[in-house]
């Protein structure tokens, strides 16, 4: 299972919206075939473990078993069912670490496979496996998207000088450190000021992914969705925003259908109204939930500290990542994060540090909201 799981993590930048899964065939402790699903709409890991095992071992599939890292599913989706494949391939024991969350499927492929004979068990390395796709979960049974809070500071905590000058806070290795954050992501989401300020393309620049550009030619992983709130509509198509053709969702508060009409967007740019709040901004849960049913798993916010406050601020962030620069801003610099509605050190966020570490000059810290 150990390997299955290195397995399913070669579809890491690659697989959403489907989950990241590995498969391993053993039989008579040999393994006979290996795979993983690399993209959605092609073959899943039992398909190419099985395709593996038939090249090399074919008369050993049957009574063989097979550990993957997810619940074989039984419904037919872009691909037929894998619980139906490893039927036929009369294997005599299926081992998932983890049953699927997807309730088209939530324990209906290891009942199929157990209704055929086939042992079914799962919850071996669980754990492990649930890390590799944490998005689709969330998104599976909270109906919301994962969501990275990506965030850079001197050690002083500021994020620009008083003028606003902040390129470049961090080094080379911090910046190609985000561009594969961005790879990993279905969706960056950022504020209209900081376009506006940077004039920020917010695209995935192959040239800057450093060790990752070897493993993938230029071209070949996807842009992540664009998201920009934009409650005021000071967004114009002339901006570098636009000149990189991929999906881009300009979010509104309320349509302003005389407005968008008067500008030519690209036809890559689509506008949709989410409710508002008390205040007219973006009702920033409804956000992620309009998200999450179009398929998005892992959310990136890449924002100043107004928008990246309020998202932490209504407990909407799961994972904080901090790159520090050893550099000291003083002055009145820029704040890492602004949230006003915490008045005292009772009401703090508090987070969990998992990780800490180098990258060149700077530190990297990745650190989990804790809730009650």
């Amino acid at each position: 299972m150990a390997l299955a799981i290195e397995l399913a993590k070669k579809g890491h930048y690659t697989t959403s919206p489907n989950p990241r899964v590995g498969c391993v065939l053993v039989n008579n402790n040999q393994i006979i075939g290996q795979g993983f699903h690399a993209k959605a709409g092609l073959a899943h890991a039992e398909v190419n473990a099985l395709a593996e095992a038939k090249k090399h071992y074919p008369e050993l599939i049957q009574g063989a078993t097979a550990y993957v890292t997810l619940e074989p599913c039984s419904h037919t989706g872009r691909t037929p069912p894998c619980a139906q494949k490893l039927i036929d391939a009369k294997v005599a024991r299926v081992v998932s670490a983890m049953v699927d969350p997807n309730p088209k499927v939530s324990g209906r492929g290891l009942k199929m496979l157990s209704d055929q004979g086939i042992v079914a068990q799962s919850g071996l390395l669980a754990a492990e496996a649930s890390l590799l796709n944490v998005g689709f979960i969330k998104r599976m049974t909270v109906k919301v998207p994962y969501v990275r809070c990506k965030l850079a500071a001197s050690l002083d905590g500021k994020t620009a000088m008083q003028s606003g000058e902040s390129k470049w806070i961090t080094a080379n290795e911090a910046r190609e450190d985000v561009q594969r954050l961005r790879a990993q992501s279905c969706a960056v989401i950022a504020g209209a000021d900081s376009v506006l300020f940077d004039n920020a393309k917010m695209n995935l620049r192959w040239s800057q992914l450093g060790y990752l550009a070897k493993t993938y030619p230029e071209n070949k992983l996807r842009q992540p969705l664009r998201v920009i709130i934009d409650s005021q509509h000071r967004l114009t198509p002339s901006l570098e925003l636009f000149k990189q053709e991929s999906p881009i969702l300009i979010v509104q508060t309320f349509a302003e259908t005389h407005l968008e009409n008067q500008q030519q967007w690209p036809h890559f740019v689509e506008h949709i109204q989410v409710k508002a709040t008390y205040d007219n901004k973006v009702c920033l849960r409804e956000l992620l939930a309009v998200l999450a049913k179009r398929e998005i798993n892992e959310v990136l916010i890449e924002s100043g500290a107004k928008l990246a406050g309020a998202f932490i601020e209504q407990d909407l962030v799961d994972e904080l990542i901090l790159y520090q620069a050893g550099k000291l801003i003083g002055g009145d610099g820029k704040n890492l994060v602004e949230m006003p509605s915490i008045q005292s050190l009772s009401q703090a966020k508090q987070l969990k540090i998992n990780d800490v570490r180098m990258l060149g000059r700077d530190i990297k810290i990745t650190a989990k909201f804790e809730r009650e």
